[in-house]
């Protein structure tokens, strides 16, 4: 009779603990209408009960040990939803749900996606099989979940038959990434390949290298450890141990591994940092019998997973296992959750069965202090309750109203938020052109085209808008020298400025074009024919002067060596300017300057004679024509001035040597170009051109009023006010030009200076020679020379009367009339003075015995 009595307890006892559901609309955890109906799939219940260890009929069992944790996670789904429904975002279109409670195991899960794919608004639960689901409509548009990546992967596999989006909140394999296994799974949280990184990474930085692992026993845990593992060697950190456990807490096995499992730990005693890749249960058991064990002060790397779970703190003595330090994921805004939390207790509980079963058990644990709250009601089941008034339930509600917010894992509820806003904004896309009151205006496969945001294209970035959302964003093109070569990236990346550039919206970096004053160049050109024509006019006015050697104007001119030497440098100063044009070489950046600096200096220096000889020949001040016949020395004045140029650019090349520089400083082109080696070289040698030009001009300008004939000095002064003015203006605008086109102001200088200089000292001899050849001739030149002599023999006169006049008021008329006559008789002796001298000069041109006083003409 006892035995009787015991068996009958027993069979009432697993009635009610294990009562399977009746219909399927028994196993739906919260329910909700709606013109489009989403899924969802929590583990709201740890695990589930089976009457024998082996199940011998296919039969969904009851599950036991409420999470309050995950209940909130289903609390967040549903107020997520209603913020869509009350928002304008889906206009006239309302969403519903349907949650399910896969008690942490995987068959609960597929039992939940069976119906999940049965066809919509069919009076039998079936799900057709199709060849093409294309045009086949289920039960629920998309799916929110699950939480663990196994129950995920599983659930996954068979979505992917009808394509129907699943959104998970919270499941990290790195698996899942993979869209040919998985083409309709998203997710809302970054894969284990980046939080095993950052956790081989802050192993690394913290000096630790002899760890231990402990995971679970299946996809989750296994990818997860070998991902780590790769991560850890990359990280030259060695793993002493690796521990593996039961994934579901329904295993009868799992107590004895985490028994092994510690005893390992202890063996291992230099051992002081263990990552875990568990669930929150099994990290609940694990450190419970830690602490029986006194297994502690140890430093546990926790993962996202567990590494918020409020549950964990609530263990006695938890603060013995160590320190623990974890990865979690990104939080956003709760204060709109907290409200919704605060009046949990007006919320109906009619559809929503984890409400109800927590409105008991919270009632059922009303004395219990808040720190054991949550482990009994895990404890109690709800067949064992006795139901409490809905006065009683409210009243504790309101009292303890804020034990649920200590219980919210920030980074789980926003991605769960997140998960239903992907899916509003991509209903949103779809309902755009169609009734979407109607269920079946759009099937499950065409949301993975829809998203919150339109993709993004190659050549955009992500800029994340003011939603707390980081799926909302808008997309903008990528700034010029950055690019992007993929779709949805969040940054662009920048290109090597020195050797690459972008456009705006760019989806790669092109090469930047090497420029240079290239010969092709149409600038190029017409320097160069420029430059070409001052070479034929050289050559031509040097056929000319020796043809007509025995002129007068061609030795007026200083005669033909001096002729032929100013004829050269205008000739090199011409050629120098190739040296600027084409790709810059070593050898072409140190010619220009050093032969443009020294043939130029030779040209100045031999016109700076010709204006001093020509000053000499004419003086008629006893005490000038004595200074300018000691001055008067030709040929070491000329090597002199040409020497120091040529010292100067000696010590240029020897020092600061011009040399080929790419200038990357432009965005698109790199400009090669001879960078001078030194600027201050460069002015001098220039400067040094300048005093000899400026000095040349003076002399000049004291001789322009010399016989018309003899009268280079008048050019001279305008071909040196030429470059002058030529150079004056080049600094400026050589130091504000940029580019390949620099060399070419120069140039453009080079040639002014250069042809103003050349026209003014032989166009007009040249002019004499071909056109007026009657004064071209010695007695047109000595009638010349002796009308001048006699007009400045007269002004001198002139001059000695005025200034004798100042000197007696009393004897002006008879100093007037002797002062007369001593002027005559010194104009006389002055003009047979002048007439000697250019005589005897002349004398010395056309005799060609005395070959030594041609030196003389210079």
């Amino acid at each position: 009779m006892a035995l009787l009595i015991i068996l009958i307890t027993c069979f009432v006892i697993v009635l009610a603990t294990s009562q399977p559901c009746e219909t399927p609309d028994d196993f739906v955890a919260v329910t909700s209408p709606g013109h489009i109906i989403i899924g969802g799939l929590f583990a709201i219940h740890e695990k589930m009960l089976s009457s024998e260890d082996c199940p011998r009929r296919p039969q969904i069992q009851k599950c036991v040990g409420f999470e309050i944790s995950v209940f909130l996670q289903t609390l967040a789904m549903i107020h997520s939803i209603e913020m869509i429904n009350n928002s304008p975002l889906l206009s006239g279109v309302k969403l519903g749900y349907e949650i399910y409670d896969t008690c942490t195991e995987v068959t609960a899960a597929m039992a939940a996606t069976l119906r999940f794919l049965s066809q919509f608004n069919c009076s039998r639960e079936r799900v057709a099989f199709q060849c093409d689901y294309s045009s086949y409509m289920p039960r629920v548009k998309a799916v929110i979940g699950a939480g663990y990546s196994e129950i995920t992967m599983a659930v996954s596999r068979m979505l992917n038959l009808q394509l129907m989006p699943q959104v998970s909140y919270e499941s990290t394999a790195e698996i899942l990434s993979d869209k040919i296994r998985f083409p309709s799974f998203l997710r809302t949280v970054p894969s284990d390949f980046y939080q095993t990184k950052a956790m081989a990474h802050l192993i690394q930085k913290s000096g630790w290298n002899w760890i231990g692992i402990i995971t679970t026993d299946d996809d989750y845990g296994r990818l997860a450890l070998s991902t780590f593992a790769v991560q850890a060697a990359a990280n030259n950190v060695c793993i002493a141990f690796k521990e593996v456990l039961p994934a579901f807490l329904s295993d009868s096995t799992i107590e004895v591994r985490i028994n092994q499992t510690l005893e390992k730990i202890i063996e291992e005693a230099q051992v002081n940092v263990i990552v875990v890749f568990l669930r929150k249960f099994h990290v609940f058991n694990l450190f419970n019998k830690a602490i029986e064990r006194n297994v502690i002060n140890k430093i546990w790397i926790a993962s996202d997973n567990w590494s918020t779970a409020t549950k964990i703190i609530t263990i006695p003595n938890v603060k013995k296992i160590g320190k623990v330090v974890g990865f979690t994921f990104r939080r956003g805004n709760m204060s709109s959750f907290h409200s919704f939390l605060q009046t949990l207790h007006t919320y109906p509980n009619d559809n929503n069965k984890p409400l109800h079963e927590y409105a008991i058990l919270f009632s059922a644990c009303k004395h219990v202090k808040d720190s054991d709250l949550s482990q009994c009601i895990s404890n109690y089941s709800q067949e064992t309750l006795s139901l409490q008034t809905n006065k009683a339930v409210d009243r504790n509600f309101f009292m303890r109203n804020d034990f649920l917010w200590h219980y919210t894992e920030p980074g789980l509820i926003h991605s769960i938020q997140l998960a239903v806003f992907a899916l509003g904004y991509a209903i949103r896309d779809l309902c755009q052109a169609r009734d979407c009151q109607n269920p079946n205006a759009f099937h499950p496969w065409e949301q993975i085209l829809s998203k919150c945001s339109k993709e993004c294209s190659p050549g955009e970035m992500k800029k994340t808008t003011k939603s707390q959302h980081i799926c909302c964003y808008e997309c903008v093109s990528c700034p010029e020298n950055h690019y992007s070569n993929q779709t949805d990236m969040d940054h662009c990346i920048l290109c090597n400025n020195e050797t690459h550039w972008a456009p705006v919206r760019s989806t790669t970096c092109f090469e930047k074009e090497v420029e240079y004053l290239n010969w092709n160049d149409s600038l190029a050109i017409l320097l160069v024919a420029l430059s070409l024509l001052g070479i034929t006019f050289v050559l031509a006015i040097g056929i000319i002067f020796t043809r007509n050697l025995n002129t007068p104007v061609v030795k007026s001119s200083g005669g033909l060596l001096v002729c032929y030497v100013i004829l050269l440098c205008h000739l090199l100063n011409f050629a120098s300017t190739g040296f600027f044009i084409g790709e810059p070489q070593d050898f072409t950046c140190k010619t220009r300057q050093t032969l443009f600096g020294v043939t130029f200096t030779l040209c100045v220096s031999c016109i700076l004679m010709k204006s001093l000889k020509i000053l000499l020949a004419f003086s008629f001040d006893p005490k000038l024509q004595n200074f300018l016949k000691c001055l008067y020395k030709p040929v070491p004045i000329i090597f002199t001035c040409t020497g120091i140029q040529v010292v100067i650019c000696t010590l240029w090349l020897t020092y600061a040597a011009p040399a080929v520089e790419e200038n990357v400083s432009l965005p698109r082109v790199i400009i090669l170009e001879c960078e001078e080696g030194s600027i201050l070289a460069f002015g001098t040698m220039l400067g040094y051109i300048a005093i000899l030009a400026f000095i040349c001009f003076l002399f000049a300008f004291k001789g322009r009023k010399l016989p018309e004939n003899y009268n280079e000095a008048k050019f001279i002064t305008f071909g040196m006010l030429i470059y002058f003015i030529a150079w004056i203006t080049f600094i400026p605008v050589y130091a504000t030009t940029f580019g390949k086109y620099l060399p070419a102001v120069e140039i453009i200088v080079i040639l002014i200076s250069n042809y103003g200089i050349l026209c003014c000292t032989f166009f007009p001899k040249c002019y004499v020679i071909l056109c007026k050849q009657e004064t071209n001739t010695k007695s047109a030149f000595l009638e010349l020379i002796y009308s001048y002599s006699s007009h400045s023999a007269d002004n001198l006169a002139r001059s000695h009367a005025s200034l004798d006049s100042t000197n007696s008021s009393s004897t002006v008329t008879h100093l007037s009339s002797s002062s007369k006559s001593v002027a005559w008789q010194k104009s006389r002796d002055l003009r047979a003075q002048a007439f000697a001298n250019i005589c005897r000069e002349n004398v010395a041109n056309v005799s060609r015995t005395l070959p030594r006083k041609r030196i003389s003409s210079i």
